[in-house]
């Protein structure tokens, strides 16, 4: 009979035990509302109570087994009800879901599964189970049944004991690690027990002996006599006892220490963790080896602490005498002392080891004086290292610079030669000074580059020094605070790249806690980029924008022929030059009376004290001069000029000639620079409406215009420059020919922007434009009569392709852009060139500023498209034709122009002079002269 809440039959597999079993199917579940009918079902809700699922199994073919119910106790399930607490019936879109093996079986009863039956819960024999009866128990189920659960069993229980597998494993590497104290009792055991008998043994020895002199004493002495002597020779022998017994310590002290080394070495990473190790273990970080990490504190020692070999060796010697007196003491009969004492002797000289008597002393005798002929040599490595540490650091330029009122250079330039070239020059008048440049090369590559460039330093010396200006410890090795002038060099890098060095440089100086004596001069390679250096430098930063000077210097040269030259001499320290200095006598006179009161200098502005230290360039003739004002003068040297009386000028009547009007030019670039829009703006500014720019270069002529716009240059603003593009390469000749060359007033050929990284390429390029040019110009061109220009073809008469360049080049100008100076004389000395600008006049500037920060502002002036400008003007404004007048008398003249006329250049000669002396000697000049000015471009 089937009892009320019984479960459903289980299906068991075949019985046959040959056919092979497939796993059970998984399929859809049934949801059942009571045992015997199928209904809707019900899902747990407000509605129903929760329902319960029943995995199906794949079809038997035998007949259920109705009669088999296992009851477990305290199961949930309601007595009505048909399933167990494992039945949950879920709903069939969430997929199949399998019946889990509820069985749970411990290990240890495992190898009790000999009873037919096993219960759902554990084993017939469970305490915990309940309601299970022997009927019940008896044909519950058959056999292969029992069979299947036991290999259930038997899988679960190597799951279970290879899952504690790994637990054993820790257990026992903590057993093994524990056990490693037992193995130091060992050892201690090991060597004490042996001692022990060996104590005894010579206990019992000095005891025969002792009883044998006992005996030999009482037969030879009477009894007074015995009783003397015998409390001396206990004596001797408890002494006697005492030293073999000190001794025979030193000897296993000798011996284990020998031994722990190498025991310890072995052992090292097993023994006990230090309490930082263990909480490292119980963050899950990474266990580092003892050995390990104690070598890496000794090398980390050696490494920070710069005394710590010395230190090392001092305790090794130590150690040694110590030891060795030790082991001596062990195996001779001299005291402790007179131990250490030999020992020490044989540390020092391994040769005293040689009057040494028995096996033992000798040994140990040769083994100190091996170990003192090692601790020697240690020493003399040491010393040698620190010698040649030492010259290593004075080779390579890393010690300190002990200067004051010194000029620092930062970085490496091809500028820097002739760079130092005009300090060397600047500081002449002093008996020279020092320099100090510090930069990321070899100390030895730059003292050879200096040697290499050949020019006299005149008294001036220069000290190199490796590092970098980024470092702050780097920059006090050279005395940075001490300066009185530093110089920050743009690398040879592309434009932004060196600026956004120069700005770290900026940023590295500005951090320097002693301050800054001197002021720093910094070299820009892009104009966009000069404010934000501005910004972070503050009122200590002067800078000075390479391409910017060498564009406005290319303009002007083009415009006025041999204006570059004259530039050359202002800016060099080789002639005359721009230097400020207050005269207190001069106060209260007119800025007419002061230019004629200097006859070895040409004032040219006031720097007023009373507008913040204004600069103003060519000031009023009514302009008088207040306390604390200074002179602008172009001398030859700050200590030879000084005002004097003032001379007699004539005054008299000369040509009132207007400026002649500005015609249209047309003008030829040939190449792309970088700012390229900042040139055609100051075109801009100096040519009259009409004129023509043409720009020749590979670039293409649709990325011209955005690059121009990306500039800041508005082409729609342009007035008096109309812009004519033209695509090819300038070093290929076919490409030049299609262009107008012998039409041009001005061609001026550029460093293209991109070669600028390179040097040579870009003067390579720039010169194979030049000759090209000029080979085409000579064939377009109408011959001219070479007798005007014989003087200049004199020296070439041997190469007839020079003079037809030469005979072009009176018909055009050409202004080349050639960086390095060494191809720039090279271009000189052809003179198929007007002029050739390079680099060197950058260096100038850098130096003129480097040696007074006030001189920036006046070339930042003169530089500019506006305000006042240098120029030069025809003899017959200020003159007649063979008029005999001083140069005084001139200078007056030109006062009535607004000008100040700082020099002039004959006919016949190849350069103006600057400054000219003995002003006030009068002279005939010609109309043919020209004169040299500041004037105002208003």
């Amino acid at each position: 009979m089937h009892d009320a809440h019984e479960v459903p039959a289980v299906k068991t597999p075949s019985s046959d035990p040959g056919k092979f079993e497939r796993p059970p199917l998984l399929k859809k579940p049934k949801t059942l509302d009571d045992a015997d009918s199928d209904s809707t079902p019900h899902f747990p809700g407000p509605l129903f109570p929760a329902v319960r699922r029943v995995a199906t199994a794949p079809p038997s073919s035998r007949p259920p087994l109705s009669n088999l119910r296992v009851s477990v106790g305290d199961d949930p399930s309601p007595p009505d009800s048909p399933f167990s607490d494992r039945d949950w019936v879920y709903p069939a879109f969430l997929g199949h879901h399998p019946a889990k093996s509820r069985v749970a079986l411990k290990a240890s009863k495992l190898q009790k599964l000999d009873s037919p039956v096993l219960t759902a819960r554990g084993r017939s024999d469970d305490p915990n189970c309940k309601g299970i009866s022997e009927k019940q128990l008896a044909g519950a189920a058959p056999a292969k049944k029992v069979e299947k659960d036991v290999k259930l069993a038997s899988s679960q229980l190597s799951m279970t004991r290879s899952n504690s597998g790994s637990g054993i494993a820790s257990k026992r590497i903590g057993l093994f690690k524990q056990s490693l104290v037992l193995y130091l009792l060992a050892f201690t055991c090991m060597v004490v027990v042996p001692y022990t008998f060996y104590l005894q043994i010579r206990l019992q020895k000095l005891q025969e002996e002792n009883n044998g002199l006992h005996t030999l004493c009482s037969d030879r002495l009477d009894d007074s006599e015995s009783s003397k002597i015998l409390p001396h020779e206990d004596r001797a022998l408890v002494s006697d006892w005492s030293n073999t017994e000190s001794r025979t310590v030193a000897l296993y002290t000798v011996v284990v220490t020998l031994l722990m080394p190498f025991f310890l070495y072995e052992y090292l990473d097993y023994l006990p963790k230090l309490k930082n190790l263990s909480k490292r273990m119980k963050n899950n970080q990474e266990e580092v080896p003892l050995k390990k990490r104690i070598a890496y504190m000794v090398d980390v020692c050696f490494s920070v602490y710069p005394y710590a070999k010395l230190l090392a060796l001092l305790f090794a010697t130590v150690f040694l005498i110590a030891f060795g007196g030790l082991a001596l003491y062990a195996v001779s009969d001299g005291s402790f002392a007179e131990a250490l004492w030999l020992a020490w002797t044989f540390v020092a000289d391994s040769g005293n080891h040689a009057d040494r008597v028995g096996m033992g002393p000798r040994i140990v005798s040769v083994s100190i004086s091996s170990g003192g002929m090692l601790i020697f040599a240690m020493m003399l490595g040491l010393v040698s290292d620190a010698i040649s540490e030492k010259v290593d650091s004075l080779r390579k330029g890393k010690s300190e610079v002990i200067e004051r009122n010194h000029i620092l250079v930062l970085g490496w330039s091809d500028k820097l030669g002739s760079l130092l070239k005009q300090l060397a020059i600047a500081n002449k008048s002093i008996g020279g000074g020092v320099i100090v440049v510090l930069a990321e090369r070899d100390k030895e590559e730059m003292e050879l580059d200096i040697a290499k460039l050949e020019f006299d330093l005149m008294g001036t010396s220069v000290i190199c020094r490796s590092g970098s200006p980024l470092i702050l410890a780097d920059l006090k090795k050279v005395s940075v605070s001490k300066a009185r002038a530093i110089i920050v060099l743009a690398s040879d890098e592309n434009a932004d790249q060196s600026d956004a060095r120069a700005l770290r440089v900026v940023l590295s100086l500005t951090g320097v806690k002693e301050g800054l004596r001197g002021h720093v001069v910094v070299e820009m390679s892009d104009l966009d980029n000069e404010p934000l250096v501005k910004l972070v430098g503050g009122d200590l930063i002067e800078t000075v924008v390479a391409h910017d000077v060498i564009g406005r210097l290319m303009i002007q040269c083009a415009l006025q022929p041999g204006l570059a030259q004259i530039w050359e001499d202002i800016l060099g320290f080789e002639n005359a030059e721009f230097y400020i200095k207050r005269w207190p006598q001069l106060d209260g006179l007119r800025f007419e009376d002061v230019l004629i009161s200097f006859p070895d200098a040409i004032p040219c502005g006031v720097k007023v004290a009373a507008d913040g230290g204004k600069i103003i360039l060519n000031p009023d003739d009514s302009f008088i001069l207040k306390e604390g004002d200074e002179v602008l003068v172009i001398a030859e040297d700050d200590d030879t000029y000084s005002p004097g009386p003032l001379p007699e000028v004539r005054r008299g009547l000369f040509p009132k000639i207007a400026d002649p009007p500005k015609y249209p030019e047309r003008i030829l670039f040939c190449g792309w620079r970088r700012d390229i829009d900042d040139m055609i703006n100051v075109l801009e500014a100096f040519l009259s409406p009409g004129s023509e720019l043409w720009i020749f270069s590979a670039v293409p002529e649709k990325d011209r215009e955005k690059k121009l716009i990306d500039g800041g240059l508005d082409i729609s603003k342009l007035q008096n420059v109309r812009l004519v593009h033209h695509e090819g390469n300038a070093v290929i000749k076919r490409h030049l020919e299609g262009l107008p060359l012998e039409t041009f007033d001005s061609i001026l050929i550029l460093a293209d922007e991109s070669l600028e990284d390179s040097i040579v390429h870009s003067d390579s390029r720039s010169l194979a434009t030049l000759l090209l040019i000029r080979d085409i110009q000579s064939k377009r061109l109408p011959n001219k009569d070479t007798s005007s220009t014989s003087l200049r073809l004199s020296g070439f008469s041997h190469s007839s392709w020079i003079s037809e360049m030469q005979q072009a080049s009176d018909k055009s100008i050409i202004i080349s852009e050639i960086l390095d100076s060494r191809t720039r004389n090279l271009v000189s000395v052809s003179r198929i060139s007007d002029y050739v600008l390079s680099n060197e006049l950058v260096s100038m500037a850098l130096a003129m500023v480097a040696e007074d920060k006030q001189i920036n502002r006046v070339l930042e002036e003169l530089f500019a498209g506006e305000g006042n400008e240098m120029c030069i003007k025809p003899a017959e404004f200020y003159l007649f034709d063979q008029e005999e007048l001083s140069f005084y008398d001139i200078m007056i003249r030109g006062r009535q122009r607004q000008e100040i006329i700082i020099g002039y250049r004959l006919p016949n000669a190849d350069r103006a002079i600057i400054n000219p002396s003995e002003k006030s000697q009068p002279r005939k000049w010609s109309l043919d002269d020209v004169f040299v000015v500041i004037s105002s471009s208003e």
